[in-house]
């Protein structure tokens, strides 16, 4: 009876614990995030370079996720490679914060990249206190609730640059990041047996259906969520006479709109079906890289900013619930590993090929591009998706 009664606390307890800490972990990775497109802007006006520089961010979430999520299945273990990861990302954000230079800066965000690599642990971690069957809701719910802390830190942004500039914003990131370790280490892990990694099984796994296409769906995505959101449109808001503050309300509205799709979606793919909600993500990608394209004002950003958030609140959470959602227990960091790294690519590639597309032709043309190239391919892989509820 007495063991009976305490397995419900303890995993209410667990569940409290590991969405505290993604919110601390979340939150040092955007406190800074408004305006760092234009800090980066700041150090060279070569927009090349800033794309380089804020790519870094995506490819070392691609080059490192699905390696973390066997070696964590692997092992055993997930709390220590946490730990580890919340401490580079308060690292990253020093670096950063102090920057002289854009290859400092670019040094920087390639640490925050590196930790953000954690999140593959804590949704792996988080999913693991609920039964297969609820993992797109599961999921859809921390999304939802992540996405409100970064939202928080957003809005945080402006008043920080105005009070001590642009470094008091990394600074606080890096306690931030301090406070996610410390909330990490009161997690009691039980170790799981090891699992030694099996080429079989890896090659098997990557070449899963269910597992790859709702991961190179979100890839898609987020080459347009990182083209737009957190790289072009700040720079193409400021020239259009956006302030700090102005910009940490358009991306605090962006992520509040996150919020909103997640819970959106957590509600609506019972009755409607994943696909349908996929379909309509990348019906607003298309909208929202319209309205950039042509955009003559801040009003107009702030339309597409809320188009895109909508899209990602409902389009990455059920592609990442469904990534996992008929994978074994054993393989599941693996699986989403993968989906992460996957769609790291994505965040990776937006910034730097349309930092090479908007130094050439100008940010508003290439808006036009990328938008019409996201939206084609979204559609065809939609329909390589399963309508799963």
């Amino acid at each position: 009876m007495s063991q009976s009664s305490s397995r419900p606390q303890s995993r209410r307890a667990l569940i409290v614990l590991y969405i505290t800490a993604a919110v601390f972990f979340w939150a040092s990775l955007y406190l800074y995030m408004p305006t760092l497109s234009v800090f980066a802007k700041s150090k060279t006006d070569d927009l090349a370079l800033v794309g380089i520089a804020l790519a870094q961010y995506g490819l070392w979430q691609a080059l490192v996720r699905f390696p973390l999520g066997i070696v964590a299945d692997w092992v055993g273990r997930r709390k220590p490679f946490l730990i580890v990861g919340f401490i580079i990302a308060g690292l990253g954000a020093l670096v950063m914060g102090q920057a002289g230079t854009i290859e400092g800066l670019t040094f920087g965000r390639a640490l925050t990249g590196l930790a953000a690599s954690s999140w593959v642990l804590i949704s792996v971690g988080y999913n693991s206190l609920f039964a297969p069957e609820e993992a797109v809701r599961a999921t859809t719910m921390l999304t939802g609730i992540i996405s409100l802390a970064r939202a928080l830190a957003s809005f945080a942004t402006g008043p920080l640059n105005t009070l001590g500039g642009y470094p008091l914003a990394f600074f606080a990131a890096a306690a931030t990041g301090g406070l996610a370790a410390a909330v990490m280490l009161l997690v009691r892990e039980q170790p799981r047996p090891p699992k030694q990694p099996s080429l079989h099984s890896l090659k098997t796994l990557v070449t899963r259906a269910d597992v790859i296409v709702p991961s190179l769906l979100c890839a898609v995505l987020q080459f347009a969520m990182w083209t737009g959101t957190f790289t072009f449109s700040p720079i193409l808001a400021a020239r259009l006479g956006a302030s700090d503050v102005s910009l940490s309300l358009l991306t605090s509205m962006n992520i509040l709109l996150v919020v909103a799709g997640s819970f959106a979606a957590s509600a609506a793919v019972k009755r409607v079906g994943s696909r349908a909600m996929v379909v309509l993500s990348f019906v607003l990608i298309g909208i929202a890289t319209g309205l950039l394209a042509v955009a003559n004002s801040l009003a107009v950003v702030f339309v597409a900013q809320f188009c895109f958030g909508l899209a990602s609140g409902v389009g990455y959470p059920v592609l990442m619930g469904l990534s996992i959602r008929h994978v074994d227990e054993d393989q599941r960091a693996s699986a989403m590993g993968l989906f992460q790294a996957t769609y790291g690519l994505g965040m990776f590639g937006g910034p730097w090929l349309s930092g090479i597309l908007a130094n050439n032709i100008g940010v508003q043309p290439m808006f036009a591009i990328v938008g019409a190239v996201c939206f084609v391919i979204g559609m065809v892989g939609v329909r390589k998706l399963t309508n799963g509820h």
